[in-house]
């Protein structure tokens, strides 16, 4: 096997990869793609870089390259040729996960925006107690309570093997881009001490960001509702 894959989350850290690789010659490409287990220490397999990121640091991002690494027909995972079917099937599943991280996350951030906000006084009253301040707390916990009614629904679909590719694209854009709006306002209710990385809002903030774009960006999502649509 030869090649090389970037930003692979946990890649750094990882005891074995599973590599989705070309395997045959077929006209139809879609039919020529297995997924190889290849274990740390097989020749030919390197860590070739941690990446330094703006957040999740706690996750060893890394870069791997193969060069005439060579992997038992044992470490084929599944069947042959099978690997682009594979990926389908659980991309959906894949992208209900993010939804729900996001919202966990939006959820975090609220919950300290809005102890912040009944805790610290500025003119003589909690900063909460401000209209703009108590408006956009309102904002935030209507759209979190929406994004778990419907990721919740989500679930609930999933688990009785309904076909949920276009809601689930639906979901992991638009509670992930909440996610980053509960991010923004719940910083800017810290002022300045939002922007310190002593609390917890600045490393959220951080690692919030990249929601959007792993799992397929906002725009593929985007993308794959349209062609749904019939557009």
């Amino acid at each position: 096997m030869n090649g090389q894959k970037v930003f692979i989350t946990n890649g750094w850290d990882c005891d074995l990869a599973i590599v989705v690789c070309k395997t045959g010659n077929s006209p139809r490409m879609h039919h020529n793609l297995s997924i190889i287990v290849i274990e740390e220490g097989t020749p030919g397999f390197i860590k070739a870089k941690k990446m330094e990121k703006m957040g999740r640091h706690a996750e060893g991002t890394g870069e791997l390259v193969f060069e005439d690494c060579r992997v038992p027909q044992r470490n084929l995972l599944g069947e042959e040729g099978k690997g682009f079917y594979y990926m389908m099937e659980k991309l959906q599943q894949e992208r209900l996960i993010a939804a729900l991280g996001s919202l966990t996350a939006a959820e975090k951030m609220f919950e300290e925006g809005l102890e912040y906000a009944k805790t610290r006084k500025a003119f003589g009253q909690p900063i909460g107690k401000f209209q703009h301040n108590s408006f956009k707390l309102a904002e935030m916990a209507t759209e979190i309570e929406i994004a778990r009614c419907f990721v919740h629904e989500l679930v609930s679909e999933h688990v009785a093997g309904k076909d949920i590719v276009n809601k689930v694209s639906m979901a992991k854009w638009w509670v992930s881009e909440m996610a980053n709006r509960v991010a923004y306002d719940s910083l800017q209710l810290h002022g300045g001490y939002g922007y310190m990385e002593e609390y917890p809002i600045s490393r959220h903030y951080q690692n919030v960001r990249v929601d959007t774009i792993f799992a397929g960006t906002t725009e593929i999502m985007k993308s794959i509702i349209a062609k749904n649509l019939g557009l």
